[in-house]
């Protein structure tokens, strides 16, 4: 299996974040991608290549423009306004005000883009993201040239990013931009499969109320867990998406029996859709350590879910999400892997 290294991941490096309104150092750091390197090394599952420049066409046929022309400048501007150190927002247009206005002050445009203040906005985000989805546009290559899969490590990761915001440390929706480019390519039915402990709140609505793209989440219940206003079980599409949107909210501690019985049911219904490409978001913070999530698999386990996904038998390609025990990283993302590629 070929592997796609973001190496300008790097340039991403927060200090800090707000967890649930308290000032904690940063979970989402350059050592987690490092990590998964060493581990990828050391595996010899497949060869590991840099991304090339695809342009910024394929990320604007799912990012608006005025949010990606935001995101290019926020930094510089955030320094030329006297700000130091990393940007995090702290006023947002809720309900009752507008957010069909972009508004001159750089505040009040840091939370017209953003849903939390958990991501820092960093000197090197854009460079870090815009990099992230080119490495997915060549693992997308990978596989449409034949290839059975391929997996693609970068960061930030991306599915909490939706069209025209950031938020849980995600700036460039990775998946979206992958999914979007294989339709662009001619393929007319992609599946996303979002197995990360939280929700992909942004590639749901991105693709809600479309059918050409059916994308399937398990995840921790967001009635406890974030990102909290998305990833119920009735949120089924909408429009022309009815029905291409299954989500599989499982509660905080919940037996892994239960997980592999939501991927089954996850799987079921996307044989049923008979996709072209199947996306994995892959979030290993369904891990039993795991210092914000609450989910108890085991490398074991991870080596499992390979498996099952191998069985599912269409090209895949994996695009890294989360997982937040830095040291324990590589290895699940490993076994997942190795038990795709050994199946």
């Amino acid at each position: 299996m070929k592997s796609i290294y973001n190496h300008h991941h790097v340039v991403h490096a927060a200090t800090h974040e707000f967890f649930r309104g308290k000032l904690v150092p940063a979970f989402e750091t350059p050592a987690r991608a490092d990590y998964v390197l060493k581990a990828l090394q050391a595996s010899n599952l497949g060869e590991i290549l840099p991304p090339t420049d695809h342009g910024l066409a394929p990320i604007a046929r799912v990012h608006g423009e005025a949010y990606l022309r935001f995101l290019q400048g926020a930094y510089a501007e955030w320094r030329a306004l006297g700000g130091e150190g990393d940007a995090f927002p702290a006023v947002w247009p809720v309900k009752g005000l507008r957010n069909d206005v972009e508004p001159k002050s750089f505040a009040a445009r840091m939370g017209l883009y953003s849903m939390d203040s958990g991501t820092p906005l960093t000197a090197g985000s854009w460079d870090a993201a815009y990099w992230g989805a080119q490495a997915c546009l060549d693992g997308l290559d990978i596989v449409l040239r034949g290839e059975r899969s391929a997996y693609v490590l970068t960061r930030p990761p991306g599915h909490h990013a939706g069209a025209d915001f950031f938020g849980g440390y995600c700036f460039v929706n990775n998946a979206a931009v992958a999914a979007q480019a294989a339709l662009d390519s001619g393929l007319k039915r992609v599946a996303i499969l979002d197995v990360d402990f939280h929700h992909g709140n942004g590639t749901q609505a991105i693709f809600y109320d479309r059918a050409d793209v059916f994308y399937a989440s398990i995840h921790g219940d967001p009635m406890t867990e974030y990102p909290f206003f998305l990833g119920h079980a009735d949120e089924t599409g909408a429009g022309e998406g009815v029905g291409f949107n299954a989500n599989y909210p499982l509660p905080a501690g919940a037996p892994n029996a239960d997980w592999f019985a939501c991927l089954d049911a996850a799987l079921a219904r996307l044989r049923d859709y008979a996709p072209e490409l199947l996306i994995v978001s892959l979030g290993v913070d369904t891990y039993e350590d795991d210092p914000i999530s609450h989910f108890h698999l085991q490398p074991p386990d991870f080596e499992r879910m390979g498996q099952v996904l191998a069985a599912f038998g269409a090209p895949t390609l994996f695009l890294q999400e989360g997982g937040y025990a830095t040291e324990a990283i590589g290895h699940n993302v490993v076994a997942v892997l190795r038990g795709f590629q050994e199946a």
